[in-house]
């Protein structure tokens, strides 16, 4: 068990060396369908052109259809509108060699990724890892599965603390987020400070921001400390962007100021300022949970009178037999 575990952080490292001088990379878990509204589609690619927006580099499991194969076409257009023809595209697709075989060797998405070939799908997890921070985009039992992995790899001291971006289109992640918050709360797991954001303008603004302080030689501790002040912080950026034409980076600039030079008052209001950008945003929030709550209730309530009727009729056909 101790030799699998250590060939296993092998891999890992070897990895991680191997990643430390090309930038930050994004690791982009999502599903291999489209979903059945248009919209996550849509932000998907919204997703892959931030991704080069912010000259970041993708790491994902490699297809070229469904949540990640919208990703990887948005990384692929916006690398080509900045005219970086001499250049490889920054995308690695990393898979095992079964799945690789199933994919035409003719896709030109494919044939623009630089695809590394893992041995086993724990090797794949584990080379997954390796990037700077990991954003979940909708999908099914596959990505559930990744975001899973990942939380007990942090959980449990095999993997450092790193940013995690829940990219809750459309709401997707709602029952997940309650789900995993009473993980924590009944004492089942640790918390984990999940990046939550709602739209690409809000994933725009929290890359800016995550581009600004993210530091790869945090230990876990420092790492998990900044991603709790980000995730209280990020609703002050969406409100000071959604008020005013102001860039990301002077809103830090000032912030900043005022923490180090600015007057008592002025750091009393900006404290103020962001409790209640917080607060407003969580209050935002537990309305659309409401909201769905209502919706998913209506459902079950539809479900059960539906059954309720088919016991009837089942007693009414049983007793005309007799």
């Amino acid at each position: 068990m101790t030799d699998a575990h250590d060939s296993q952080q092998q891999v890992l490292n070897s990895f991680i060396e191997e990643n430390k001088k090309e930038g930050i990379r994004v690791f982009v878990a999502g599903g291999s369908r489209s979903g059945n509204d248009n919209i996550y589609k849509e932000e998907a690619y919204n997703l892959g052109r931030q991704i080069i927006k912010m000259d970041f580099r993708l790491d994902f499991g490699l297809s070229n259809c469904g949540i990640m194969g919208a990703v990887a076409r948005g990384v692929l257009d916006g690398w080509n509108q900045k005219q970086y023809a001499s250049e490889d595209a920054p995308i690695q697709g990393i898979t095992t060699k079964e799945y690789f075989s199933l994919y035409p060797s003719d896709d030109d998405l494919i044939a623009q990724t630089e695809v590394i070939l893992a041995q086993t799908l724990e090797e794949r997890k584990q080379k997954l890892l390796g990037a700077d921070f990991v954003v979940f985009a909708p999908g099914g039992v596959g990505t559930l599965d990744e975001l899973a992995y990942d939380c007990v790899a942090m959980q449990d001291g095999l993997l450092k603390m790193k940013p995690f971006i829940i990219y809750n289109i459309n709401g997707f992640f709602h029952h997940l987020l309650e789900f995993l918050k009473a993980l924590s709360a009944e004492g089942f797991a640790d918390p984990i400070p999940f990046i939550v954001v709602d739209n690409s303008k809000e994933l725009e603004i929290a890359f800016r921001l995550l581009k600004i302080r993210y530091n790869k030689c945090a230990d876990g501790k420092e790492a998990y400390a900044n991603a709790r002040q980000l995730v209280y912080e990020l609703p002050y950026f969406f409100k000071k962007k959604e008020l005013q034409h102001i860039y990301v980076e002077d809103i830090w600039e000032e912030i900043q100021r005022i923490r180090t030079s600015g007057s008592l008052e002025e750091r009393k209001t900006l404290a103020n300022e962001i409790e209640t950008a917080y607060l407003e945003k969580e209050i935002e929030r537990m309305y659309d949970r409401l909201a769905k709550t209502g919706r998913d209730t209506s459902v079950v309530s539809d479900k059960l009178s539906k059954l309720k009727q088919r016991r009837k009729n089942a007693g009414s056909k049983f007793q005309n037999l007799f």
